[in-house]
């Protein structure tokens, strides 16, 4: 690959120049000059900032240079680089300005070596984001308390066994169903993806965990298939994925409802643990018992009460009739008064009654009343205030110095800045200072003429 360069920058036909200038010349003729090109090296000095951006060397065996990859293209990488490892990178040559030094802006990232199954990564996982299954309103929420987990993933596999060692610390009392597949090989995609359809057809787990372990991207290829990753978003029963190390990243890990950094992780995040499951059920055990206590105490002192009200039938019947005789005697003595009697009270009450009253209707009339005042006055009071103040403007401008300038006059003072007035007053040789309506000028009397009127 051959560069040539033609110097022509303005900057570098004058014969002095900033570094600024110069760093800045320099980095507009590497951008311009060098197109995208993709480069291969060893990571070194890997850092990656809070702001999610990315800092590394790249060498070889000859050299070294600086290289910088922003974080809205490392999020598409699908791995973090670790120092020592072999990369290819597309990027632009540019220059750092403030300090000189000339670097890479990585624009993609693949592992040595391995380019056609990272770009064949990168493509499926462009697609199926764009087709919304990466989304995360689409994802759900395992269950917490799970009658039973599924695992999906090799008999041999080491990963099984640290999935079930994890349930059976943590949830020993949830079955675990195992649909063994291979998770690695050929023929390992397909069986994944019968599995998963077997899980879905039997209904028998309320969570299912892909896991596997570690790997190279070869390893982990089969978790890249496009078929499973479409078995995964279809399927009914939540999926955990727990695939690789914590830095592995599979297209089945951004389909999955719940991404796991590790098969460990993935188990432990399918159900909650037994001991807080009995913590709960002591906690609410105590709350019923609680509750139970006070309703008895409740229930007895109903008791006691309704104990001290029983009385015999007998007397509970002289009661009613002394009570039902002295209610009709009251009665009679009410019928005997005249009803007119009543009537006119009751007029006289109701008479009262309506003359006290507010009269609301004529209060509203008069609030919407004095409203209408109110803004008008105002409006008024806003217009004499406007006038006012344009004719102060008016007046202001009149007396502004520099519209007595701007028709043509001119203000002169001496050195010491008074304002001459009176051409008697200066002599030959005098220095004066004349100021007009756009700008100033130094003058030097040569005679000093006096108009008399």
């Amino acid at each position: 690959m051959t560069i040539e360069f033609q110097v022509k920058e303005p900057v570098f036909s004058g014969e002095i120049v900033t570094v600024g200038q110069l760093n800045q010349a320099v980095g507009q003729l590497l951008e311009r000059g060098i197109p995208m090109l993709w480069v291969r090296g060893e990571i070194s000095n890997f850092t990656q900032a809070a702001s999610g951006h990315w800092y590394f060397t790249l060498k070889d065996s000859r050299a070294a240079v600086r290289a910088v990859m922003f974080r809205s293209r490392a999020m598409a990488v699908g791995f973090v680089p670790r120092a020592g490892d072999r990369v290819e990178l597309r990027a632009r040559v540019g220059l750092y300005e403030p300090r000189g030094d000339y670097q890479l802006q990585v624009d993609a990232m693949r592992r040595a070596g391995l380019g056609d199954l990272f770009e064949a990564f990168l493509r499926l996982k462009q697609k199926l984001e764009s087709e919304g299954l990466f989304l995360p309103e689409r994802k759900r929420t395992p269950v917490a308390r799970p009658r039973a987990i599924g695992v999906i993933t090799s008999l041999r596999a080491a990963a099984l066994r640290d999935v079930l060692s994890a349930l059976a610390r943590r949830a020993p009392h949830v079955p675990v169903v195992l649909y063994p597949a291979p998770v690695q090989g050929a023929d390992a995609a397909p069986r994944l993806i019968a599995a998963l359809a077997a899980a879905n057809r039997r209904a028998e787990v309320d969570t299912v965990l892909l896991v596997r372990g570690g790997g190279s991207i070869e390893d982990l290829w089969s978790f890249n298939d496009e078929g499973l990753a479409r078995a995964v978003a279809d399927s009914a029963i939540p999926v955990i994925s727990g695939v690789g190390h914590e830095t592995d990243f599979t297209i089945v890990d951004f389909v999955a409802d719940v991404r796991a950094p590790t098969p460990t992780a993935a188990a432990e995040l399918a159900c909650v643990p037994r001991l807080d499951l009995y913590n709960q059920v002591m906690r609410l055990a105590g709350y019923l018992v609680r509750a139970q206590e006070r309703r008895l105490e409740r229930l007895a002192q109903r008791l006691d009460r309704a104990t001290g009200q029983l009385t015999s039938p007998g007397q509970r019947l002289a009661h009613q009739r002394e009570r039902l005789a002295t209610l009709r005697h009251r009665l009679m003595s009410a019928w005997a008064a005249p009803q007119a009697r009543r009537r006119a009270r009751i007029d006289l009450l109701l008479a009262k009654v309506l003359h006290r009253g507010p009269d609301l209707e004529r209060a509203r009339d008069r609030l919407r009343d004095r409203m209408r005042r109110l803004q008008s006055a105002q409006g008024r009071l806003l217009e004499q205030r406007r006038a006012r103040l344009e004719s102060l403007a008016t007046q202001l401008r009149a007396f502004d110095p520099q519209n007595v300038l701007a028709r043509g006059y001119s203000l002169v003072r001496d050195e010491r800045g008074n304002v001459v007035r009176d051409a008697a007053a200066l002599v030959s040789g005098q220095s004066l200072q004349v100021r007009f309506s756009q700008g100033s000028a130094d003058v030097t009397v040569l005679r000093a003429r006096r108009t008399d009127a």
